[in-house]
């Protein structure tokens, strides 16, 4: 760009930054990247409600004491310095937010980004419309009176027009017009809305898909003055360079699939081996944003751009790479609370998945309760194949499908940042190395979200060696019960055993003979 034009770091030099949703997995990468690679920020305001009996302050000090902020706080011991908690909700008008912090923000802010928003895919409608489009509204309209607002950054998802298969880089019409449904959910009540959902969402998998299409339209239509622009990411994943490669901290997505595959518990699954698994790093995804924000405000003509962070038609990884890399790497680096081995499938035949369902999950399940029961511990198994049925469906729709993202404009925000901003904020997805990525996915699903010590490993591959001693002691054992029913059943089968046990015998007494001789 013209040598007018500040840099990022330069342009986030002295600024307020609001962030909604700076809690959960993408804000706190995000909040962790502003401050440590634009040191210069002024302040961030973070939107916060109390939860679990705990203040905003507090749920803050959590977050920024994890090993997320290990690298930050070595080269810049004070940055909580710059961390102003803001109690309140997007639930709530004005968002909660008291005179005092709101007059704060009115003076101070420029930045924003509102990426608040729930995430499950089977939330009641009710809640999902709640917080994803009147939650959107609430923020844009309090946004409105920040006198001194650049940019204002709406957090979506890829996904949220997945009724079409190859997706542009605009805003679509929604399936019904926002005003609509917050007319709607104000006055239905819970079971009405759960009992229309499937005739409102139509060909979207859930609610969230569907909710997350109005509120972009929503944004688009009610920005007024507001310098607006929505980011898309598809599946966030676990970082892929920093702070910490591997780093995740939910079991959202597909890290409740790596986990569930790491300890033996999930697999099979529907899906396509073939087909996009369009995960995007978390970090990948974080620099991107900060890089939209910084285009929105110093080029007007990117106002209202419409960005897709995605990585299918960029750099492929496939649903059949995710199943051959999580065996590879969790055989490599075994959980410690590995109860069967690794064995990931996905298949596209419903009844060859509901078969194997039944012979590789449910009856060892019922089998490993027997057992535990019988030994007087608790019965788990079974219980928590049935909550993987549920979750692990879900995705379905994602891991059968796959689609085509616009990508035109991550480009051209790329060719407008300078080659150092291109290496600070890196984004190019065609960097990305999908086989060392999905190992440091399993390692930091193990490390980071199952609370486990890589010190740990030695014990946890022995584990793994014992039960493929077992597996293989299990297979053989059921192979010879076959074998002897099919020989009292068929005289050829019982020859068949015999010419091979009378030349397995005959090999065995000329060993000595044959050792001597070499």
């Amino acid at each position: 760009m013209e040598s007018s034009v500040p840099s990022i770091p330069e342009f986030y030099r002295d600024k307020g930054v609001f962030i909604t949703g700076a809690t959960g997995f993408m804000g706190k990468v995000l909040v962790e990247k502003i401050l440590r690679s634009c040191p210069d920020v002024k302040t961030l305001y973070l939107l916060v409600r109390p939860k679990k009996g705990k203040e905003p302050v507090q749920r803050i000090e959590e977050i920024v004491s994890s090993k997320l902020f290990n690298t930050l706080r070595e080269e810049y011991p004070e940055f909580h310095k710059k961390l102003i908690p803001v109690c309140g909700d997007i639930l709530h008008d004005n968002l909660g937010v008291c005179q005092t912090d709101e007059q704060k923000m009115i003076d101070n802010v420029q930045i924003v980004f509102h990426s608040a928003a729930t995430v499950r895919f089977d939330e009641e409608m009710k809640l999902s419309v709640e917080m994803n489009v009147h939650g959107t509204n609430r923020v844009l309209q309090f946004c409105k009176k920040l006198v001194h607002i650049e940019s204002f950054l709406h957090v979506s998802t890829a996904y949220a027009n997945c009724n079409v298969k190859k997706i542009e880089e605009k805003v679509y019409e929604p399936p019904l017009h926002p005003s609509k449904i917050l007319d709607a959910t104000g006055w239905m009540g819970t079971e009405i809305l759960n009992m229309l959902t499937p005739k409102m969402i139509k060909d979207r998998p859930n609610t969230y898909t569907y909710t997350k299409s109005i509120a972009e339209y929503l944004v688009h239509e009610a920005r007024g003055e507001l310098p607006v622009a929505i980011f898309r990411p598809s599946i966030v994943g676990a970082s892929w360079e920093e702070p910490v490669p591997g780093w995740v901290d939910n079991f959202n997505g597909p890290t409740g699939l790596l986990a569930a595959i790491g300890n033996g518990l999930l697999r099979n699954m529907i899906g396509d081996p073939s087909k996009t698994a369009d995960i995007i790093p978390v970090d990948t995804a974080s620099n991107m944003m900060i890089a939209c924000s910084w285009i929105t405000a110093v080029n007007r003509s990117s106002i209202g751009n419409v960005y897709h962070c995605t990585t299918g038609q960029l750099n492929k990884l496939t649903w059949g790479m995710v199943e051959k890399d999580s065996y590879k790497y969790f055989m490599k680096n075994p959980v410690n609370t590995v109860t069967r081995i690794p064995n990931p499938r996905f298949t596209k035949n419903l009844i060859h998945h509901e078969i194997l369902m039944l012979f590789d999950h449910m009856i060892p399940a019922y089998i490993m309760d027997f057992s535990y029961g019988y030994r007087g511990k608790r019965t788990i198994f079974v219980k928590i194949q049935d909550r993987l049925r549920r979750s692990v469906g879900s995705l379905d729709f994602f891991t059968s499908n796959e689609w085509e993202f616009a990508n035109g404009n991550l480009y051209m925000l790329l060719n407008k940042m300078t080659t150092e901003d291109q290496k600070t904020f890196n984004f190019d997805p065609k960097l990305i190395d999908w086989s060392k990525y999905m190992e440091r996915y399993c390692l930091g699903t193990k490390q980071f979200v199952l609370k486990e010590e890589l010190s740990e490993l030695p014990r946890a591959r022995k584990n793994l060696q014992r039960l493929q001693r077992i597996n293989l002691f299990i297979n053989v054992f059921g192979i010879i019960i076959l074998w002897r029913l099919l020989m009292n059943r068929f005289t050829m089968a019982k020859s068949l055993w015999n010419f091979l046990m009378g030349w397995a015998v005959k090999i065995f007494k000329s060993l000595p003979t044959l050792m001597k001789a070499t």
